[in-house]
């Protein structure tokens, strides 16, 4: 379905620059009418608690490969000129850039709904492992209930997500 330039995924420790990643996915393709990026940033706060830091874990070759199959499912969906989906790791802080996720179409609906599909995606389904460190101690941050009703608005139920 997607082709290499079509479709990045990254997984990294490094921060990611915005405009350059928005850059580099509509370079050369005039077809691109709209862009849409999402850009999550680690809050302090979660579950009423001050939050001193997130940690993300993941298993290497199974998560880039979840995503490029969200990504498939994207592409199956919308009509998409380009996806690039960035997913940091590593010990991360308040305000630290955490996800990017970047569509191009031709229109910008394609774009909006595109986008949001991939986060609800994202959000429930990509096997990484979350540990936030708060005055009570770390804890394992599991997927919300909301998050579980945002997929499923797509017809996906949250359980029987094959990748």
């Amino acid at each position: 379905m997607t082709s290499p330039q079509a479709c990045s995924v990254s997984i990294q420790t490094e921060d990611f620059d915005l405009s350059a990643e928005v850059a580099a996915l509509r370079h050369g393709d005039r077809r691109v009418g709209a862009v849409c990026a999402f850009v999550g940033t680690v809050r302090d706060r979660n579950d009423g608690d001050d939050v001193a830091s997130l940690e993300l874990e993941h298993y290497p070759g199974m998560t880039e490969k979840s995503i490029a199959a969200m990504v498939d499912a994207a592409f199956g969906r919308f009509e998409l000129f380009g996806v690039r989906v960035i997913h940091r790791v590593g010990l991360l802080q308040p305000l630290d850039q955490i996800v990017l996720v970047a569509v191009t179409s031709a229109h910008r609906g394609q774009s909006f709904e595109a986008c949001e599909f991939l986060m609800d995606y994202l959000k429930t389904q990509a096997p990484f492992w979350k540990k936030e460190v708060t005055p009570a101690g770390a804890r394992w941050v599991d997927a919300r209930v909301s998050d579980d009703a945002a997929l499923a608005r797509w017809c996906i139920a949250a359980d029987n997500v094959d990748m």
